[in-house]
């Protein structure tokens, strides 16, 4: 490309900007609503994707909570119960393990009741167990009868209607989500759609004269497209800072309540990938918004 054809090049990215930032202006009340509606929905949005998000994440929480007990034959010194740790991390879905020996496990049980009440209680009442934490709670059944089948473990003890419980809520919170995310991105890309429409709808005119005069329909074409990029990153960027505040301010609610294992993520950990998110909803609707509403009046 010689140096001619770039400055003409780089001339019409001047004037396609000029313009698009021009019809914005000239047609306020559009481009206001416009951004309105990009906002509103990705607030909406948004706010159900991070609801998810927390769900899940304590979901997840009380998964971990949810521990397979792996009690060792009794017959067993501590060192040869400690011995078949590594077969235990060997089985899959376990990812990782705490032993408890027999005296310990006897400390935990006096502790959690009254002074003297089991004064008399030996530690040899007890057996060395190994606290076992799975990957996938899902497949917490199959984990134990893994476990049963190991040299020397026993008895496995898992409460297998907790953690199917824990799994259907997981998946019913998900399904919900998508849901209501697809079902409010089609009603917003419908209401952008129409809104779109009625901003062309009032320059139909200027569309016409332009066509009149020769215009091409790539010339007539860029400048409401960068109208719709400029409309639809703004509505995105403003939308993002909404919600991060409205965020902070939830979050530090459910601080100030302590409300156990109520746990709320840290913006910081999701906004990366929830502002691109933002940006590529933003982008499309409003440019494909002003493609699409530009088709009618371009057709000859």
């Amino acid at each position: 490309m010689d140096t001619t054809t770039m400055k003409l090049s780089s001339n019409r990215t001047g004037y396609y900007i000029r313009e698009g930032f021009g019809g914005i202006f000239a047609h306020g009340f559009m481009s206001f609503a416009s951004v309105c509606i990009i906002v509103a929905f990705l607030i909406i949005m948004g706010s159900f994707v991070l609801l998810a998000a927390n769900i899940n994440s304590i979901i997840g929480l009380l998964e971990n909570e949810n521990i397979v007990l792996a009690y060792v034959d009794e017959s067993f010194t501590e060192t040869q119960a400690r011995a078949i740790e590594p077969f235990i991390l060997a089985t899959p879905n376990v990812s990782h393990v705490e032993f408890t020996t027999r005296e310990e496990a006897m400390d935990v049980f006096i502790g959690g009741h009254e002074a003297g009440r089991f004064a008399d209680v030996e530690a040899y009442w007890f057996r060395h167990r190994f606290s076992v934490y799975v990957d996938d709670v899902a497949l917490i059944a199959h984990t134990q009868l893994d476990l049963s089948n190991i040299r020397g473990i026993d008895q496995v003890n898992a409460n297998l209607q907790v953690a199917q419980g824990l799994v259907t809520v997981r998946n019913i919170v998900s399904g919900v989500s998508i849901v209501i995310v697809a079902v409010l991105l089609a009603i917003s890309l419908f209401i952008m759609s129409n809104t779109i429409k009625l901003s062309t709808f009032e320059r139909r005119e200027e569309i016409a004269i332009m066509r009149m005069v020769g215009a091409t329909n790539s010339f007539i074409r860029w400048p409401f497209i960068y109208e719709g990029f400029i409309l639809g990153v703004t509505g995105a960027a403003a939308s993002f800072a909404a919600l991060w505040a409205l965020y902070g301010l939830v979050a530090n609610r459910v601080y100030e309540l302590e409300a156990g294992f109520v746990t709320v993520i840290p913006f910081s950990n999701i906004s990366a990938p929830l502002l691109i998110v933002f940006v590529a909803i933003g982008f499309g609707v409003g440019v494909g918004g002003s493609g699409m509403a530009l088709n009618k009046y371009l057709k000859v």
